[in-house]
């Protein structure tokens, strides 16, 4: 059963597993406000949960934009949930500050909020991590019309050594179409982050790389990413977007993004993988747009994949249908 509001789209989401529900946070906007863009400026996090993945009870928003000045006053968009050492869930997520009402620059940042229960969210001072010059670009180093540094994946290091922090960014360097990377950051207590270099390079064909995930599949590393035909760039230009996956020798990469291959286009968007109930790991993704680009705004149900062998990428094994 397909999660959707009558009254709000639907898009971006993470999910968590307290070992009895799956809890969702997604991102959500009124269709009241006319035009699916302006969606983005006025996004709100909210909560479901789900003992199968498929039948969802929706819990209403959690997480909303901060006081005026903040770094995350305009929205709270994309992030991770993870659980810490101390007990503690951490959401760690994006904060958007649109620069004025009728322009598109923003500035990115990442936030994080604490729980004990996975209802209740606090948020801390923030942010905790932001581009940095050395390896990033900034808003107005480029045409680009906004400071990309959104869309937190944290996970443990494999070793024990820390947590590490994948980020959707742009390079400071390149050709100015193609400069989408996978920005990296540590940590060795969830609360002090070190930004890095990227973990993969530019000229990959991707103006920017969303939603970065870690998953293990059929003994493989892999990294799923989205990314929209719009988006893409060189040798992809004009090509179909969606759902990309790309093999990696370790969960810290790097991740050779040239060689990614696409998992399913662009009907679908912001692919989320998870272990259900029986063990087996399955996709869920927003419902983006029909064949006619009419915007959906909802959560699809769990699809199955397998690891392609004979080609870097995974294979959707669910018939997809046209969504309604």
């Amino acid at each position: 059963m397909t999660f959707t509001l009558d009254t709000h789209w639907v898009w971006d989401f993470w999910l968590a597993d307290d070992g009895d529900l799956f809890h969702m946070y997604y991102l959500h906007a009124p269709k009241s406000l006319g035009d699916q863009h302006l969606r983005h400026r006025n996004a709100r996090v909210g909560h479901a949960t789900s003992a199968d993945l498929v039948e969802w009870s929706d819990l209403g928003p959690v997480l909303g934009p901060g006081a005026h000045g903040s770094f995350d006053e305009t929205a709270t968009w994309t992030g991770s949930v993870l659980k810490g050492p101390d007990g503690l869930w951490r959401m760690f997520y994006t904060g958007s500050r649109f620069l004025s009402p009728d322009t598109n620059a923003n500035i990115e940042t990442v936030g994080v909020a604490t729980s004990g229960d996975l209802h209740t969210w606090t948020k801390a001072p923030g942010p905790v991590a932001e581009a940095d010059p050395r390896w990033y670009e900034k808003l107005g180093d480029s045409g680009w019309p906004e400071e990309a540094w959104r869309d937190p994946w944290v996970y443990a290091d494999p070793d024990g050594d820390g947590w590490h922090m994948l980020v959707t960014a742009r390079a400071n360097s390149g050709d100015e179409l193609d400069r989408g990377v996978i920005a990296h950051a540590t940590s060795s207590d969830l609360a002090t982050w070190e930004v890095r270099p990227p973990l993969s390079e530019v000229g990959a064909g991707f103006k920017h790389l969303e939603v970065p995930q870690v998953v293990e599949s059929d003994g493989r590393t892999v990294l799923l990413f989205s990314c929209d035909g719009p988006a893409l760039a060189g040798a992809r230009a004009g090509g179909t977007g969606g759902i990309w996956a790309v093999p990696a020798d370790s969960p810290t990469g790097p991740f050779a993004t040239t060689d990614a291959g696409l998992v399913v286009d662009e009907r679908l968007y912001s692919g989320r993988m998870i272990v259900d109930r029986s063990g087996e790991l399955v996709l869920l993704a927003f419902e983006n747009s029909t064949n006619d680009g009419h915007f959906v705004g909802s959560l699809s149900d769990p699809i199955r994949v397998r690891w392609d062998a004979d080609a870097p990428t995974l294979i959707v094994l669910d018939r997809l249908e046209e969504p309604a």
